[in-house]
C-alpha cells in the first residue's frame, strides 16, 4: 500500500534519518541544531502513517529496486514492527528537545546529532528487515552509533564504559554471525519468510540457534550478562543514557521476540523458554537490590533498566507451549512493557539529567530541596516511577496485568510472584529517591536555573507512559489483528 501523496513510507523511514544525518555531519553542530526538531516530527508523521497503512491494509512489504528475495533486499512491517517504529518516533521527539537545549550549555556536543540520526536510521532499518543478515548490518550500524553516543561524555570513565560497550556489542554480533553463516551454508538462503520452513530439529540448526540468541542476549544486557549496561547508560549524557535505555536495548530484544516467533518456532521448546524465564526472573531481583544499593542517581536509573529488562524475558515461557490465549496475551504484555518502559525510563533519566545540572553532582544525598526548586522534573520521575511500578492507570499496568492474566491462563503462576516481587522493589528504589528530595534544603544550599524545556520534555515522556495505560486497547487490538 501506498502512503501519502503515492509515496512508499518504508524506504522514507530509513532514507530520512541518513539524509538527515549527513546533512548534520556537512552543515555542523548549529545548524543541525535548527532542522532537528523539523526532522523529528516529519519521522513521528511517517512512523503514524505506517501505524495507520498497517491497521487498514494489513502488513507492508516492498522489494528495495523491485527484487524480490532471495535476489533482493525486502522491507516489512508488521504490527509489531510498526510499534516499534511508532515508539522510537515518539520517544526521540522530546528527547531530541531536550538535547537541542541541553548541548547549547555544553562542550562536545557536536557528534550528537550525526550519531543521533545513524542510530534512528539504523534501528528504523532493523524493524524493517526481512532477512537476517541484513539484521546483522543493522545491528552493527546501531551497535557503533552507541559506542559513539557514549564516548561523546570524554573522561576516561566515559571511554572505558565506550570500550566495554564496544566489546559487548562486537561479541554479541560475532555469535549472531556465526549462527547466519551456519544457516546460510545449511539452506543458501537468508529471508527469515523463506527460510523458516526450510528448518527442522538437527544439530546445526540447534547450533545457529543458540549462537543467534546468545549474541542477541549480550546484546539485551540480560542478567548475567548485564556487565556492559550501568557504565554505558549511568556514565553518559542525559539524552544519551534516555536513548540508549529507551529505544536501544528493545531492539535486539526486537530481534528475540521476532526470531522466536517467526524463525526458530520449530526449535522453540517450553525448557527454552522457562530457561530464558528465570533468567529475566534474576534480572530483576538482582538489578532492583543494587539499584537500591546506588549512591548516585543515575547509577540508580541505569541498574533499574537492568531490572525492568528481565521483565520482557518472562514472555518467553508463556509464548511456548502454552494455549493460544495465553501467548496473545503474554505477546500483548511484553510489547505493552517495551512501549511503557521506553516512555518511562526515557522520563527517568531526562528528569535525572535536569537534577544533576542544578546540583552540580550526581549523588543522590545531594537531592534535598529540590523538589521545591524543579518541581516538573521530580513529578515527571515519580510518574515513571509508578508506571515502572505496574500501578494503574499507567502503561506498565496494562503490560502487567497482561503476563499476569497470560501467567494464570499457562498455569505458570510463579511469575505472578517475581512480578509482584519487582514491582515491590521497585517501589523501594524509586521512593528512595523521592524521600531525599523532599527533605528540607540545607542552610545556604543554592541550586543552579534549569531551562524549562528539560523539565517539559522529561514531563512528555512521563505523561507518554501514563497515556499507554488508557490507549492500549488500540497496539493490542493491532498486535491481535495480524503480525504477518
Amino acid at each position: 500500500m501506498r502512503g501519502w501523496l503515492g509515496v512508499d513510507t518504508l524506504p522514507w523511514l530509513i532514507a530520512l534519518p541518513l539524509v538527515f544525518a549527513t546533512a548534520s555531519f556537512l552543515l555542523g553542530a548549529r545548524a543541525a541544531r535548527h532542522f532537528a526538531a523539523p526532522g523529528l516530527v516529519l519521522g513521528l508523521f511517517a512512523a503514524a502513517l505506517l501505524v495507520w497503512q498497517v491497521a487498514v491494509g494489513g502488513a507492508q512489504r516492498q522489494a528495495i529496486g523491485g527484487w524480490a528475495a532471495p535476489l533482493g533486499i525486502e522491507l516489512h512491517a508488521d504490527a509489531l514492527a510498526a510499534l516499534m517504529l511508532l515508539m522510537t518516533a515518539v520517544v526521540v521527539l522530546p528527547v531530541g528537545l531536550y538535547a537541542r537545549v541541553y548541548y547549547e550549555q555544553r562542550p562536545g556536543g557536536a557528534p550528537f546529532w550525526p550519531l543521533t540520526w545513524f542510530l534512528i536510521g539504523a534501528m528504523n532499518a532493523l524493524y524493517l528487515s526481512a532477512d537476517i543478515f541484513n539484521l546483522y548490518v543493522t545491528l552493527e550500524l546501531l551497535g557503533l552509533a552507541a559506542v559513539g553516543l557514549v564516548a561523546m561524555a570524554g573522561g576516561a570513565r566515559a571511554l572505558a564504559a565506550a570500550l566495554r560497550y564496544l566489546l559487548a556489542a562486537l561479541a554479541g554480533s560475532l555469535l549472531y554471525l556465526l549462527g547466519v553463516a551456519l544457516l546460510y551454508g545449511a539452506h543458501g538462503t537468508l529471508a527469515i519468510a523463506l527460510l523458516a520452513p526450510l528448518l527442522a530439529p538437527a544439530p546445526y540448526a540447534w547450533l545457529a540457534a543458540a549462537l543467534m540468541m546468545l549474541g542477541l542476549i549480550v546484546k539485551s544486557a540480560l542478567f548475567p550478562l548485564h556487565f556492559w549496561l550501568p557504565p554505558a547508560h549511568g556514565g553518559a549524557a542525559a539524552p544519551v543514557s534516555a536513548l540508549l535505555s529507551a529505544l536501544v536495548i528493545k531492539a535486539s530484544f526486537y530481534l528475540l521476540v521476532r526470531l522466536w516467533l517467526d524463525l526458530f518456532g520449530v526449535l522453540a521448546t517450553p525448557a527454552a523458554g522457562q530457561f530464558l524465564g528465570w533468567l529475566g526472573a534474576a534480572a530483576i531481583v538482582w538489578g532492583s537490590l543494587l539499584a537500591l544499593r546506588q549512591d548516585r542517581l543515575k547509577m540508580l536509573v541505569a541498574y533499574s533498566t537492568v531490572a525492568q529488562i528481565g521483565y520482557l524475558f518472562l514472555v518467553f515461557p508463556l509464548l511456548t507451549g502454552t494455549g493460544t490465549v495465553a501467548a496473545a496475551s503474554a505477546l500483548a504484555g511484553g510489547v505493552c512493557q517495551m512501549l511503557s518502559h521506553a516512555a518511562a525510563k526515557g522520563a527517568m533519566f531526562l528528569g535525572a539529567g535536569a537534577m544533576v545540572l542544578a546540583m552540580g553532582r550526581d549523588d543522590i544525598a545531594g537531592l534535598d530541596g529540590l523538589s521545591a526548586h524543579l518541581p516538573m522534573s521530580f513529578f515527571a520521575f515519580a510518574l515513571a516511577g509508578v508506571s515502572l511500578m505496574g500501578l494503574p492507570p499507567t502503561g506498565g499496568f496494562v503490560a502487567k496485568w497482561l503476563l499476569l492474566e497470560a501467567a494464570l491462563e499457562a498455569g505458570q503462576w510463579w511469575w505472578i510472584v517475581v512480578m509482584i516481587v519487582g514491582g515491590l522493589l521497585t517501589a523501594a528504589y524509586v521512593l528512595r529517591v523521592l524521600r531525599h528530595a523532599f527533605l528540607p534544603a540545607a542552610r545556604g544550599k543554592v541550586f543552579a536555573p534549569v531551562p524549562r524545556t528539560l523539565e517539559f520534555s522529561a514531563l512528555a515522556l512521563a505523561a507518554a507512559s501514563l497515556a499507554l495505560g488508557l490507549v492500549a486497547a488500540g497496539p493490542v487490538a493491532l498486535l491481535a489483528g495480524g503480525r504477518a
